[in-house]
């Protein structure tokens, strides 16, 4: 018995192991010619589906990414480098769609903040460890430390 759920275990560990992502284009999607086929599933792989949003259009069976899929086909068919496919595909539906987001001024705090956040707590941390201990207060003298006594007692 313990024998047998070891072998169930193990022989499930090993199919999530070497499980691939799913490939969610269709057969009828594909194209005839085998190295425009290889260019628009290398695009796809770098595409978001705007419905998923943590897949890509390669990977997701949604009707939106299907619809891309057909387009970037479509567009290398038409002629069309790897660099048009995307900047038409960019144009119409934003910089969101890229799983991959350029580097540029307009989202160059996205891509510093990380970095940024890291050398300010740095900063922080560094001089909060050099900053001199805080003095003790004045002591008490002998005078003063009798009459606390003497009020302790009294309670």
């Amino acid at each position: 018995m313990k024998r047998r759920l070891s072998l169930a275990l193990l022989g499930l560990m090993a199919a999530l192991l070497f499980s691939g992502a799913a490939q969610a284009v269709k057969p009828d999607e594909m194209l005839a010619d085998p190295a425009l086929e290889a260019r628009a599933r290398a695009l796809s792989e770098g595409l978001r589906c705007m419905v998923c949003q943590n897949q890509s259009i390669d990977e997701s069976d949604a009707d939106l990414a299907r619809d891309l899929r057909v387009l970037v086909r479509e567009r290398l068919k038409a002629g069309d480098t790897d660099q048009q496919v995307m900047a038409y595909i960019v144009s119409r539906y934003g910089e969101f769609v890229l799983l991959k987001p350029r580097f540029d001024l307009r989202n160059a705090l996205l891509w510093t903040a990380p970095a940024l956040l890291l050398l300010v707590g740095g900063i922080f941390v560094y001089r909060a460890a050099r900053r001199p201990a805080v003095p003790e207060g004045p002591t008490l003298t002998d005078d003063e430390k009798k009459a606390v006594d003497a009020i302790l007692r009294r309670d």
